[in-house]
């Protein structure tokens, strides 16, 4: 599966947190590297969330809409 380690931004919609995955990237020409970002509505029950905690996020089956990640842990604040 896959998984990624990212940033919650919202907590505004229940049972869903918008997390942010931020990945450096290194242009082949020009070698300047360049932040990118992307946003994941995400998946969670039973856990106590804040904004700005690093969780790790899992594909999985499609929930909803726009949800195809599930929080798996907290990894720190």
């Amino acid at each position: 599966m896959r998984t990624m380690i990212g940033e919650v931004t919202a907590l505004k919609r229940e049972k869903t947190a918008t997390v942010t995955v931020s990945t450096m990237w290194q242009h082949p020409l020009y070698l300047k590297s360049v932040k990118r970002s992307k946003k994941y509505a995400c998946h969670y029950e039973s856990m106590e969330l804040e904004l700005g905690d690093k969780v790790e996020i899992q594909a999985t089956k499609p929930i909803s809409k726009t949800k195809r990640f599930v929080i798996v842990k907290k990894v720190g604040k």
